[in-house]
């Protein structure tokens, strides 16, 4: 029997494809519909969900309290839920290994950091990882790419991204096939939680031993 994982704030479904690669049978939960998600699905509220009876928990709150874009919106008195320290409080009471990632300046420790060069990817797309139970190795940090001096690159970003500006280069850019474009600018790359799956996949199978 395969490990479970558990996707918590999933959206259409990058995260769980990267962890469904690294071995995992995932489910995902999200408060808002997802029809193009590719597993199994719960719609409901993460913060009344109970994730106990999982191998694996990865978390992806909203970004938008921490993001940079959104900056002058909360100058003009636009408020964001804050919803790392609930999940996280959540995740610690489950007992489970787990990933809560977020964008750079989020309130969680970067104990890991990935960008898409890493994995050949034709966007930069930084996100931290806040990791418990586990580890995973850091990758070299490549310098820094974008559209105005890397050929072929794309940023994907709320305000609908910046290079070349066709679905077709968003889902090439990211790794994803099955998005649209409002769900591309939201997704964490496949690449990016494959190699975080495998990374808790071997400490599972290390304990099992």
């Amino acid at each position: 029997m395969k490990p479970r994982a558990l996707d918590l704030f999933c959206g259409a479904g990058g995260v769980s494809m990267g962890l469904h690669r690294a071995g995992f049978d995932v489910v995902g939960v999200d408060i808002r519909p997802q029809p193009n998600y590719p597993f199994p699905f719960i719609r409901g509220d993460v913060t009344a969900l109970d994730p106990r009876g999982f191998d694996f928990i990865w978390a992806s709150p909203p970004c938008q309290d921490a993001s940079i874009g959104a900056a002058r919106w909360k100058a003009a008195g636009k408020k964001y839920p804050k919803l790392i320290e609930p999940t996280r409080e959540k995740l610690e009471a489950s007992g489970c290994r787990y990933v809560i990632e977020n964008v750079v300046g989020a309130a969680i420790r970067p104990d890991l950091v990935l960008v898409g060069p890493m994995f050949g990817l034709k966007t930069w797309r930084r996100r931290h990882f806040e990791i418990s139970g586990f580890f995973a190795l850091q990758p070299p940090l490549p310098p820094r790419q974008g559209p105005k001096t890397t050929p072929g690159f794309v940023t994907v970003a709320g305000n609908g991204g910046h290079g070349p500006n066709r679905i077709g280069a968003f889902r090439e850019a990211l790794g994803i096939e099955w998005m649209t474009k409002p769900e591309l600018r939201e997704a964490i790359p496949p690449a990016y939680a494959q190699f975080i799956g495998e990374a808790a996949l071997c400490h599972i199978e290390r304990i099992a031993a």
